[in-house]
């Protein structure tokens, strides 16, 4: 998904030297995944937008004392994370929850890279859901973001039952073949009962 692994000591030398197009690709790149890694943490998206300018606006206040040792990618990530465990620790929301992510915080490398690779593949999937033919988005999202069923669809829209189901079968058959180099079509399912939340980052 990232094209900027093989490049990022290169575009770290660029923010220090105050390349401000350097900030904009690093901000067009990450701002969107990161937000979705940041709500499901805070569980509020527009808390989770703050948290990730807030890191923007601290990268480029400090450019020119950045000290990254770990790939720009792990670095953003975790510095998400523990923004957010701050966040939760000054507002003492939900105390059950504020213990899950400070275990969280002491997890392995390895727990945080598959919520890394997870957050990717769901980005990827709702990019490819906004890239299906109008007609097939359309019916797709009726039934998955607004749980429509394949009867109330066709009331709706005024069409056969059939059309609706072939519809609905096309865009998954799409979306499998989009997916398909990430590994995780089983998400598919696992999402269609998490799509109307995340929805408003996109």
């Amino acid at each position: 998904m990232y094209k900027l692994n093989a490049d990022s000591q290169f575009l770290i030398n660029r923010l220090k030297q105050g390349e401000e197009s350097a900030y904009e690709l690093l901000f067009n790149e990450f701002y969107r995944v990161l937000t979705v890694y940041a709500n499901k943490y805070v569980r509020d998206i527009e808390t989770a937008k703050e948290i990730v300018q807030d890191l923007f606006v601290h990268l480029y206040e400090k450019r020119e004392n950045l000290d990254i040792n770990s790939s720009l990618k792990s670095y953003l990530f975790r510095s998400t994370h523990n923004r957010c465990i701050n966040y939760i620790n000054a507002q003492k929301i939900r105390i059950q929850h504020a213990e899950y992510v400070f275990k969280t915080a002491d997890a392995t490398e390895n727990i945080l890279e598959q919520e890394v690779n997870k957050t990717e593949l769901e980005q990827a999937l709702f990019t490819a859901i906004n890239q299906l033919p109008p007609k097939c988005q359309s019916i797709f999202k009726m039934n998955r973001f607004e749980g429509l069923s394949n009867t109330e669809i066709a009331e709706k829209l005024k069409l056969s039952k059939r059309t609706v189901e072939t519809q609905i079968s096309k865009a998954l058959r799409i979306l499998r073949i989009k997916i398909e180099p990430y590994r995780g079509i089983c998400i598919i399912i696992f999402l269609s009962v998490r799509l109307l939340t995340l929805s408003n980052v996109m």
